[in-house]
């Protein structure tokens, strides 16, 4: 019944006037912004409007933003990772690695002196001779990872279940003799 309410139909204020008029809201629980509104109605009714799609139309999309220097640290951080420091957040002014490397790709990107082509490796060396050092971040290559797997960790359970499906079921040993539950009778 929720959806047959007459919430679109009506503002707020005229819902609740109408409650109190029938009696239904007591004076004593009517709402603090009731009188407010009362005295400063707005200039517009604040109703519901159900959207139109024909008229509603999303005339600007939102666009992806994509800067230069993004591909820059995209390139930056595949090669080099986060770089030698943590990011300072508490300092106002901190730049990280990344982003000195970005100012010093541009920097030697408008002097024109290097090629494009070379241009990522010469700014690393550039940032290396100024006592800025970089170290290439190295991922772990696939035969490596196997090695370091513990054997019991490459189990398949695929494999497992085939093994135990394919090996004869063993029933459970006959007792040997009907011993009484407190032990071998004495004998005499």
């Amino acid at each position: 019944m929720a959806g047959s309410r007459l919430e679109k139909l009506s503002s707020i204020f005229f819902r609740t006037r109408g409650l109190l008029r029938s009696g239904v809201m007591p004076e004593a629980k009517k709402p603090v912004w009731y009188e407010v509104y009362a005295a400063f109605p707005p200039l517009r009714e604040p109703v519901y409007q159900d959207p139109n799609p024909e008229t509603d139309k999303e005339e600007d999309p939102i666009r992806p933003i994509l800067y230069p220097e993004d591909k820059i640290r995209a390139k930056f951080y595949q090669v080099y990772g986060n770089g030698p420091k943590a990011f300072q957040l508490s300092k106002l002014n901190f730049e990280s690695a990344c982003q000195k490397f970005v100012q010093k790709y541009n920097l030697l990107e408008q002097k024109g002196e290097v090629d494009e082509d070379r241009l990522f490796e010469e700014t690393g060396k550039a940032l290396l001779a100024e006592g800025f050092l970089l170290q290439k971040h190295v991922a772990p290559l696939p035969s490596q990872e196997a090695k370091q797997e513990h054997p019991a960790l490459s189990v398949k359970i695929h494999n497992v279940l085939s093994e135990a499906q394919s090996q004869p079921q063993e029933q459970a040993p006959e007792p040997a003799e009907d011993v009484p539950k407190g032990g071998p009778l004495p004998s005499s």
